[in-house]
């Protein structure tokens, strides 16, 4: 949540960021992109005002200084920028919201000709301050030299004993300045997170803002309910997307690209007219232009999917290079692997590149042919047009263009009594 806030934040080009931090600082610290940040610790938890406070000695007298809440992650950019816009007339200014609910939230208190006044706290308002909609989203800023003579004004006069960064609107006013609001028209932007209700409404809300995106970027989704995006995603045009796919880091989707259903695509690229089959899982790893991929595929990291291949259901890949249109069609895995073009990986191949201790690599020349149920013990090089025989083990490198094959000698064994069930046992205890 606090990521959002700063990315947000940053695009306003400030000169200098700070923020407070208490509980779990180091967590919080090691979560988020450096980006010349002032940490500064507050020690003991007494309020916003105090914890602003605690910030002062990066505050200059000639800053604007603009105050954010951290748990506030869908607030904009833009809209910060009209916040700290309104300083222009004003000595203070304060991001307001209408709410139908205002429950918990501080009121804006203003006088008879809409002039504000103050901020009432839930717990200090009176009934009649409780019927008030207009909302403190506690984003405010203010000129740095009247931002720290008000908070060293503020008072620990309320019901919990806390100094209040609001009792600054009310200073502000008490010195004849004036305080305008910038009001945000979609509550949802700056509510905050206290609990994991308000944290699921946020993310449903999320989703939807990046699911529109994608639309209008002239994506079809064919449930726009029914898809996660946690990070970013690229598309091209003619995209298909079907229900329940997962997005995580950075995707890039080239033109006529279709997703199936169920897949989990995090931090990877695919090109142009290749198809996911439904259940896939790709992970850190690049699928080429016209490909086809599941379903039930595993793509882990590092793997190169080169143009008109094909992983087929069932099959796992890891940090190995397959070539333009090899097949590798069923219940495979490869890894470690250098695969040429034009190569037939038969079912149930599998590449043995571990030994328990160290890993090895198989090499694969073009036009190869592994027939099914083959185990390559790596390291090992299959040579250009190596025919390798079903249900060998290959230990070797093999010779171009020649058929390899390990297996051992079929026998029959004549006479031989297949066995039958003893049912002498049974029929005693039934008897018994």
């Amino acid at each position: 949540m606090l990521q959002h806030v700063v990315d947000s934040c940053l695009q306003l080009g400030a000169s200098k960021m700070a923020i407070v931090y208490g509980h779990g600082g180091e967590l919080v610290q090691d979560a988020i992109i450096k980006n010349n940040i002032h940490w500064v610790l507050q020690v003991d938890q007494k309020g916003t005002g105090h914890a602003v406070a605690q910030a002062e000695a990066v505050i200059k007298d000639d800053m604007t200084v603009l105050i954010a809440y951290g748990d506030v992650p869908l607030i904009k950019a833009e809209t910060l920028k009209l916040l700290a816009e309104k300083l222009e007339d004003s000595v203070l200014s304060v991001l307001t919201t209408y709410m139908d609910n205002p429950f918990g939230y501080g009121r804006i208190v203003r006088d008879e000709s809409g002039k504000i006044l103050s901020i009432v706290e839930e717990k200090d308002a009176t009934d009649e301050q409780r019927k008030i909609q207009e909302i403190n989203t506690g984003f405010i800023a203010a000129k740095g030299s009247d931002l720290k003579r008000w908070l060293k004004k503020i008072k620990p006069n309320n019901k919990q004993g806390e100094y209040y960064l609001t009792d600054c609107i009310a200073l502000a006013v008490s010195e004849g300045g004036t305080v305008e609001a910038a009001v945000c028209d979609d509550p949802l932007e700056v509510q905050g997170v206290n609990n994991r209700i308000q944290q699921a409404e946020l993310e449903r809300a999320y989703q939807a803002i990046k699911v529109e995106d994608l639309m209008l970027a002239g994506v079809t989704l064919l449930d726009p309910a029914r898809i996660d995006i946690r990070g970013s995603v690229s598309a091209g045009k003619d995209v298909s997307i079907d229900v329940n796919s997962i997005f995580i880091g950075d995707v890039v989707l080239g033109d006529n690209v279709t997703i199936e259903s169920g897949c989990v695509i995090k931090d990877s690229q695919v090109g142009a007219n290749t198809i996911i089959k439904a259940n896939s899982n790709i992970d850190s790893s690049i699928i080429g232009e016209s490909c086809d991929v599941g379903p039930f595929a595993r793509i882990r990291p590092e793997t190169v999917v080169n143009a008109k291949a094909k992983i087929g259901n069932f099959v796992e890949t890891k940090k190995s290079t397959i070539g333009i249109g090899s097949k590798v069609s069923h219940l495979s895995y490869i890894g470690d692997t250098q695969m040429g073009a034009d190569v037939n990986i038969g079912a149930g191949t599998i590449t043995c590149n571990y030994d328990g201790a160290n890993k090895f690599q198989t090499i694969i020349g073009d036009n190869v042919f592994v027939g099914s149920d083959t185990q390559l013990i790596a390291p090992v090089n299959l040579a250009k047009g190596t025919v390798i025989g079903a249900g060998s083990t290959i230990t070797k490198d093999t010779p171009e263009g020649e058929l390899t094959l390990s297996r051992s000698k079929q026998i029959t064994i004549k006479g031989w009594i297949r066995p039958t069930k003893n049912t002498s046992n049974k029929n005693n205890k039934e008897n018994s």
